[in-house]
């Protein structure tokens, strides 16, 4: 017992000290002990799988927390992303066309207009001008300053998104452009378009980015329609205009854009806008505005030179024109051959198409444009040959002369107005003479008549450097003691008409010679001298009239009795008009008799003199 005892406390001592480690087993080793020791580490391992499970448990528990944790962050930034865009797609949705067009677009130019080809009653152009769309203003999210700071984040996610997007593209259908009358100007069709966005733009244009878009102009097809609108625009110093576009549709990125980009898309209905270009003053013309008239063709055209040469087979045309330029410096425009018929009014109000021209390729210049044409006279018909003569000399005598201007590509525009005159009134024929001029009574006694040869130089325009020859003249003459006094022209005489004399009649006049009908004629080519082509021209007059004016016999004695009593004989002015029948070589026209036709030239003044000595009077004294 007490033993027992012993053996107790000892162990309850050694309980209170420091665990000693296991004994290894050995031989020697007691059976039980080692059963013992065997029994305690069995425990010890259960225990550590207890801690690992445990552990395990807590890991798993950790990385649920954190994957649920994500998930609902995940959730809600995508809800917010989701209220976001749908505030975004909210404000788009209330955006109206006017809006997007009046307070989003932002256009400067046109700076360059290229015209590419002609065809179809339209032009291909390539525009380039500078543009941008502010999409914050749009949609509200442009930086001000006096927000919140959700209202700020608000904003800087919207910021974010457009710069993002960076781009948005457009398919405009047709577009209609309208005078502020409501009359069709014309249409212009384009390609889908890419217009950059920004956000908060300076306020210069400097945030503007350059484009270049091709486009299909197709004006009216109503000449007097664009005449009035040009008018109207001159007279109110503005081009006023209305733009409808019937549907618009709208998708983020480029034309051709795939992505993410292009799932934001918009339809736009029944677009319209207003627009007025203030008419800048013009150099050389009056200021638009104030109700002033639009300045006359001969007043924007001024034609240079001109050059009109013939050969057996054609006449062909060259000139060169001065244009005012009425576009800004800041516009370049590059045009090329366009090629233009011209017509002059016919005898039955019909047109009368006369010359085939083009234009040669030309940029825009400032103040002017110089303009080089050049072409070839059409096949005309043998009517045509009335319509023709009566051009040349209302030409040739600064009366008005009007055209028509139409261009093949668009055969229903034609425009009318009138070929500029020369500055000065051309002087055709001169040094004009009657040689050897011999005046005589009639047999049929209170009359005379004249007989001689009529001489003349025929120096056309400069520029007139064609081959033609004179077939005929009729001389329409006021004969007069000594020289020519300085009187106006006499008035155009037509041909094959009683003629009119001059009222009242001139100091120192006493005699007129008019032949009843043509008197033929004879011509040699005699060089440019510096001007147009210059013919002498000779026709002979055989026992033509001679009337003494009424109440100038008196005039008519003391001429008489210069030539009579004067060594020298005397001197006899001479005045008036003269027709004259001209063939025009290569001129692409026949009669229908096989014959070329005749081009009249009416009423050309003229002014010469001649003397006479005694051997000129032939009063047949037996």
């Amino acid at each position: 017992m007490a033993a027992a005892e012993s053996e107790d406390r000892q162990n309850y001592v050694k309980g209170k000290g420091k665990a000693k480690p296991p004994e290894l087993a050995t031989e020697t080793t007691p059976l039980l002990q080692v059963e013992a020791g065997s029994s305690r580490s069995s425990g010890d391992d259960e225990l550590d799988l207890e801690s690992s499970t445990t552990a395990r448990r807590q890991l798993w528990s950790k990385l649920i927390f954190v994957f649920l944790f994500t998930l609902s962050l995940c959730l809600v930034i995508f809800l917010a992303f989701v209220l976001l865009a749908y505030s975004y797609a909210a404000r788009l949705s209330d955006v109206s066309p006017e809006d997007l067009l009046e307070n989003g677009l932002v256009f400067e130019g046109p700076d360059r207009v290229d015209v590419l080809n002609a065809t179809d009653g339209g032009l291909w152009i390539n525009l380039e001008a500078r543009v941008g769309i502010d999409a914050g203003s749009i949609i509200g999210v442009n930086s001000d300053g006096d927000e919140g700071t959700l209202r700020d984040v608000w904003k800087s996610a919207g910021r974010l998104g457009i710069r993002l997007l960076g781009t948005v593209s457009a398919n405009l259908s047709t577009v209609y452009v309208y005078s502020s009358r409501h009359v069709l100007l014309g249409t212009v069709s384009s390609p889908p378009i890419s217009l950059p966005i920004t956000t908060n733009p300076p306020y210069d244009a400097s945030w503007l980015t350059p484009i270049s878009v091709p486009l299909f102009v197709r004006p009216t097809n109503s000449s007097s329609d664009l005449v009035r609108f040009v008018s109207d625009s001159w007279r109110h110093g503005a081009a006023s205009v209305q733009v409808f576009v019937s549907s618009v549709e709208a998708w983020g990125g480029k034309p051709d854009a795939r992505g993410w980009r292009s799932k934001l898309s918009f339809d736009f209905k029944h677009l319209e806008m207003q627009m007025s270009l203030p008419l800048p003053p013009i150099p050389g013309l009056p200021t638009p505005g104030s109700n002033t008239p639009l300045p006359s063709f001969s007043q924007i055209v001024s034609l240079q030179a001109f050059d009109i040469v013939s050969t057996p087979e054609q006449v062909t045309l060259n000139a060169r024109a001065s244009v005012i330029n009425p576009a800004p410096s800041t516009f370049d425009m590059t045009v090329p051959t366009l090629p233009f018929i011209v017509s002059i009014p016919g005898t039955q109000h019909t047109p009368v198409s006369v010359a085939s021209v083009h234009t040669q390729p030309f940029n825009l210049t400032h103040p002017n444009v110089t303009l080089f044409m050049s072409g070839n006279v059409l096949p005309l018909a043998s009517d045509a040959t009335e319509a023709l003569s009566l051009f040349a000399t209302r030409y040739l005598t600064l009366q008005r002369n009007p055209i028509s201007i139409a261009c093949p590509l668009f055969p229903s525009l034609v425009v009318d107005t009138e070929f500029p005159s020369p500055d000065t009134k051309p002087k055709l024929l001169r040094n004009v003479t009657i040689r050897n001029m011999k005046i005589k009574p009639t047999s049929a006694g209170g009359g005379f008549s004249a007989s001689g040869e009529v001489f003349t130089r025929l120096v056309l325009p400069k520029g007139m450097n064609f081959m033609m020859d004179v077939k005929r003249v009729l001389p329409d003459v006021i004969v007069f003691d000594g020289e020519v006094p300085d009187l106006p022209p006499l008035p155009m005489i037509q041909g094959n008409v009683p003629s009119r004399l001059p009222s009242p009649i001139p100091p120192r006049a006493f005699g007129h010679i008019r032949p009843e009908d043509w008197l033929d004629a004879v011509s040699v080519y005699d060089g440019s001298d510096g001007e147009g082509s210059t013919f002498l021209v000779t026709a002979s007059i055989e026992d033509v009239p001679m009337e003494v004016l009424p109440g100038r016999q008196k005039e008519f004695s003391n001429f008489v009795s210069k030539v009579i009593f004067s060594p020298e004989g005397a001197l006899a002015g001479l005045q008036g008009t003269a027709d004259v029948g001209v063939n025009i070589v290569g001129l692409p026209f026949h009669d229908g008799t096989g014959k070329e036709a005749e081009l009249e030239l009416v009423g050309l003044p003229f002014q010469g003199n001649v003397r006479i000595g005694k051997k000129g009077l032939l009063f047949g004294f037996p």
